[in-house]
């Protein structure tokens, strides 16, 4: 990224510039949309764009960061926490569950980036670490005996992250889901399964 963000001008400020971008790169793919696109959902021009950014990559870098920055902030947090590592695999679970829906056009975003450019490239190291994360708390709770022993670990983790990324398939903004709720009911359907 390395792009200090400019200031705004009234009306369409970097947040706005973003957030539509954010939703156009959802509707026709990252590699899809052009700058007149985004232009044209804003109704301004090419160099208002510009007058906030540098660059369609920018954008998307500065999107993703922002999914990965809540996804980082999650696993922080439930690093710092005691107990045992299922408790901490299920904390990690429903916290996630609560920032996909709170951050979902971005969290949308980054499940479908695939590795294209630097900043996608970027984006999948710092996912990866998250994956390394949760990989390590389902071998951890296998040996402590509260998973099930014939488990995989990397492969329960990609499972139990698939069924909460799903979300970002059918959930919609705006029939207003309680993130707490969802991610009470996620949490148990995956780990009633789970536990020896």
């Amino acid at each position: 990224m390395g792009t200090a963000p400019r200031r705004g001008r009234p009306g369409h400020d970097l947040e706005t510039v973003l957030a539509a971008s954010v939703e156009v790169f959802n509707e026709r793919g990252f590699d899809g949309t052009s700058i007149d696109d985004l232009a044209k959902r804003l109704r301004i021009t090419k160099s208002a764009i510009y007058h906030h950014i540098q660059s369609k990559d920018a954008l998307l870098g500065l999107a993703l960061d922002r999914a990965l920055t809540g996804l980082e902030q999650v696993a922080a947090e439930v690093a710092l926490l005691d107990g045992a590592a299922v408790q901490r695999l299920e904390a990690l679970v429903r916290s996630s569950v609560r920032m996909l829906v709170e951050q979902l056009p971005y969290v949308t975003l980054l499940l479908r980036v695939r590795g294209n450019s630097d900043v996608e490239r970027r984006a999948l190291a710092r996912r990866r670490r998250l994956d390394n994360l949760a990989a390590a708390l389902v071998a951890q709770a296998i040996e402590e005996g509260d998973l099930r022993g014939d488990l995989d670990p990397a492969l329960t983790a990609r499972l139990i992250f698939g069924t909460v990324n799903s979300l970002t398939e059918w959930l919609k903004p705006s029939r207003g889901q309680d993130a707490a709720a969802l991610s009470e009911a996620v949490g148990t359907a995956i780990f009633r399964g789970l536990r020896t």
